[in-house]
């Protein structure tokens, strides 16, 4: 019993292995291993800060990048709506294109038949209605766009007119001299062209021609 009472630590006094019941406070914090190897956090602030120029760069990159393809998308968008307006409108204009061209020969007759009636007939009420039906006719085609291509006196122009022949003239070379068929536009566009005659200056005479090999 002796033994173990010297053995025994007694009160107050700290143990030698430090374990429990050698009267430290038990009630203390106490700090673990991992938290040693802890960053600082003035360290960590420190590297965040490092790395944020190469944040902002990317993000401003990116938003140019988002706003170049905005600005293109917008562009290609306002074409397309601008694209449809305008074949909306061609649309609208040249609609009735096909039923314009086959009145033509319709005018072509009543043209032809005033004329024949003109020569062969003198002061006949039938002359003046034709003429007011054509007036009429041509008065509707108009409103509808429809306009006459001139050709008579002009020169040849291979995108309106349409030549039939080539004659001599005393007028300039490719100069329409005579009209057989009427042209006509729908607005800016060509309807129909015109049947010309295309003069190809005056002939040389025999003494245009002696007077050139005097002088050569």
């Amino acid at each position: 019993m002796a033994d173990d009472d010297a053995a025994r630590p007694k009160p107050g006094r700290p143990a030698l292995d430090g374990g429990p019941g050698n009267g430290a406070d038990e009630s203390a914090p106490r700090v673990a291993d991992g938290d040693q190897a802890q960053v600082p956090a003035g360290e960590v602030r420190a590297t965040r800060e490092e790395r944020w120029p190469s944040e902002v760069e990317r993000l401003r990159v990116e938003l140019e990048a988002a706003q170049d393809r905005f600005l293109r998308e917008r562009a290609e968008l306002d074409n397309f709506k601008k694209r449809v307006a305008r074949e909306r409108a061609d649309t609208m204009r040249f609609a009735s294109e096909g039923l314009l061209r086959d009145l033509l020969p319709v005018v072509d007759n009543l043209e032809r038949a005033l004329e024949h009636a003109r020569v062969s007939r003198h002061d006949d009420p039938i002359i003046e209605g034709i003429e007011l039906v054509l007036r009429s006719f041509t008065e509707t085609l108009e409103r509808h766009g429809v306009r006459a291509v001139e050709a008579r006196g002009v020169p040849f122009d291979p995108s309106r007119h349409e030549a039939i022949g080539h004659v001599e003239s005393e007028r300039p070379p490719n100069t329409v001299v005579d009209e057989h068929r009427r042209g006509y536009l729908l607005h800016e566009r060509l309807l129909r062209p015109s049947q010309v005659t295309v003069g190809k200056g005056p002939a040389e005479t025999a003494l245009d021609v002696e007077k050139a090999d005097d002088d050569g």
